[in-house]
């Protein structure tokens, strides 16, 4: 089984990545979902969501956790049931989960892709990046940011956020592999540390 690649972040905070290459079989093998996980693993129309969701289940049982400790709330948002804190990323043929025994977390694995400066404006001051003259440099920056967001977006867990408006994240060098970003709403500022790792053409973002 693949597991990707396990960080300790600290004494009580872990991330742990899983390369899909599995088939559906492989990875139901040592598994078992509730009712309505699969009720949901069964309405999946994409194999590589199955998978994605069959290999989640698998770095759940890495931290010696099962599919029922697992619950959503109103807002997507996934709790355990021991009330420690964990955060579920997916994207194309890696996941991953971050769960901490004290802190709320979140985290994002994101493909790069030239589609990302499309989507700039709306998750970010662009001026700030046109200073970058390498492509590849740019994209990879973006999507820094956006995971970073994400991962907040995700620690926060409610609809009303807005990525533009009310999550920011300081500059950062590639080489420092962590930044400072900060949740600002309804009055109040919260600040949270990201690291960020890349791999195979993907971007990992976590924070907490």
């Amino acid at each position: 089984m693949p597991l990707f690649k396990t960080i300790t972040v600290n004494n009580s905070t872990k991330v742990l990545i899983w390369k899909i290459e599995e088939s559906i079989e492989e990875l139901s093998i040592g598994i078992s979902l509730t009712k309505k996980n699969q009720e949901r693993l069964d309405a999946m129309k994409s194999e590589l969501h199955q998978r994605g969701f069959l290999s989640i289940r698998h770095l759940i049982k890495k931290v010696g956790l099962v599919d029922a400790d697992l619950i959503y709330d109103e807002y997507g948002k996934p709790h355990l049931k021991n009330g420690k804190y964990i955060s579920i990323t997916h994207s194309f043929t890696f996941t991953g989960i971050i769960v901490s025994d004290e802190d709320p977390v979140g985290i994002d694995i994101e493909k790069q892709r030239d589609k990302i400066l499309k989507i700039a404006h709306k998750f970010t001051p662009f001026q700030e990046y046109k200073t970058i003259a390498n492509h590849t440099a740019l994209i990879s920056k973006l999507t820094i940011v956006w995971g970073a967001k994400e991962s907040l977006y995700k620690i926060y867990g409610k609809k009303k956020l807005r990525f533009l408006e009310h999550i920011y994240i300081d500059d950062f060098k590639f080489e420092d592999e962590r930044t400072i970003g900060e949740i600002r709403f309804e009055k109040e500022t919260e600040s949270y540390c990201i690291y960020f790792l890349e791999f195979e053409g993907f971007t990992c973002v976590y924070a907490f």
